[in-house]
């Protein structure tokens, strides 16, 4: 149940709504692909750009990441959590998939800026 909830996360929103229907703790169910790639339906939403999905996850509990805060434009959880963690600016989302892509697909253009100021070289 937990791999058909991620799999239809990743673009199927009438699906996910059946499945969190039928078993609510879904909502925070990751599912391991293997080799330390470990996602969850909110994080399977984020990488694709499916706000309706990450949003109706996000309002029945699922805790929200820094992708899906990248995803959805929220720069205000993103500055943060980057002032605070700095490095976290490199760390790789499911499927080894970086934090600018996640910004980038959610046509999220004030989180993609601040990474992309944060990635550019120093002078």
């Amino acid at each position: 149940m937990v791999k058909e909830y991620v799999l239809n996360a990743h673009g199927n929103l009438s699906r996910v709504e059946e499945l969190i229907a039928e078993e609510p703790r879904l909502v925070n169910a990751v599912w391991d692909w293997g080799g330390g790639d470990f996602e969850s339906g909110l994080g399977a939403a984020a990488h694709t750009g499916r706000k309706e999905i990450a949003q109706f996850l996000l309002a029945r509990g699922a805790r929200i990441d820094l992708f899906a805060a990248a995803m959805l434009d929220q720069v205000e959880i993103v500055k943060a959590t980057l002032e605070a963690y700095p490095e976290a600016v490199n760390v790789p989302g499911p499927h080894g998939i970086p934090l600018l892509a996640h910004a980038k697909v959610g046509n999220a253009d004030r989180v993609a800026g601040l990474i992309e100021a944060l990635l550019a070289p120093k002078e």
